[in-house]
Parts: structure tokens; sequence; C-alpha cells
């Protein structure tokens, strides 16, 4: 027969992802005339409770390599860009949203450039991200308890022995030294 229990530990109770396109504008000092390349990087966020749900807060630096003045120079322009991302994460057990739980989030698909023009000496930007949420938090679990406290098999030593090994160790070789 077997009791169960009920264990209360931290695990993950609600999880999104949600995959995000936004338009961003940058001017650059010089009225540029292509773009030559476009990157992201530093991408820093973090997310918290916002009325049961969860909103990310974040921001990402965009660097922007063109040429200008008649595509003979080059010059890169930079800007640090913000955003906030609201995810409605549905929690397991019907579960709402509280301050206690722990909220992590991850980049699944850094930020990114998807495409880039210039209108009229300024650049537009619309950059993809995917991030994930994670809320950590109290859950119970139940394991079964089993009763037999000693479950290892008792072995004799009469038991080691089998009949041949015995049988074996009884017939002496006399001629064996010789």
């Amino acid at each position: 027969m077997s009791n169960f229990k009920e264990i209360v530990t931290k695990a993950i109770i609600g999880k999104a992802k949600k995959v995000s396109s936004s338009e961003f504008t940058l001017t650059p000092e010089l009225k540029p005339d292509t773009i030559l390349g476009c990157w992201v990087i530093n991408n820093r966020f973090s997310g918290a409770n916002n009325g049961g749900l969860v909103l990310v807060n974040g921001s990402f630096d965009v660097n922007v390599w063109y040429s200008y003045d008649n595509d003979t120079k080059t010059a890169v322009a930079n800007k640090t860009f913000t955003y906030s991302e609201k995810m409605p994460v549905h929690l397991k057990d019907n579960n709402k949203l509280t301050d206690s739980e722990e909220i992590i989030v991850r980049s699944l698909k850094q930020p990114a450039v998807s495409n880039v023009e210039v209108k009229n000496g300024v650049v537009h930007l619309v950059v993809e991200k995917e991030l994930g949420v994670e809320v950590v938090g109290d859950t119970k679990i139940k394991v079964s308890i089993e009763e037999d406290e000693d479950d290892y098999e008792l072995i004799n030593d009469d038991e080691i022995l089998s009949d041949t090994d015995e049988k074996e160790l009884n017939e002496v070789n006399e001629d064996y030294l010789s």
C-alpha cells in the first residue's frame, strides 16, 4: 500500500512567446544616399507584472552604415531605441499573476533589421524580435511514498557457491604439483 505526499515547490506555471515587428526612424547628421549595412546590438530587457499582464520593457542600439556625398564617403549613425511589449501569459491551474511570481524574459530571436530605406534624409527601419516569458510560482506535486523501508535483498554466503563450485573445491588433484 502506498501513501501520497504533496510537495510545494517552485515551477514554471506559465509560458508565452511573442514575435513583434516595430518601425523606427533615425536621422543621420549627413544626408544618406545608400544604406550599406544595418545591425542591432546591446538588447536589454526586463519583465514585470502589470495588472495581470507581463510588461516587457527593453532597449537596443541600432547602427546604420551609410554612404553620402554622392556615394563617395561613408559614416555610421547610431541610436538607442526603447520598446515596451504587453504579453498576456496564461497560467496553469487558473492562477492569477501577482507580484510574488518570478518573471523570466528571454530573447528567443535577437532583434534584427528586416527592412531599411531612406526617405528625404531619414532612415526608416523595421526591427523584428521574438521574446519568451516564463512565470515561476509556487505549485504542488504529488509523490507516492512506499511503506516498504528495506528494499535490499539479503544474500547468504551459502547461496553464493553453486553445486558445481562446491564439487570442484572438494576434488583435489594429487598429481598437480608433480
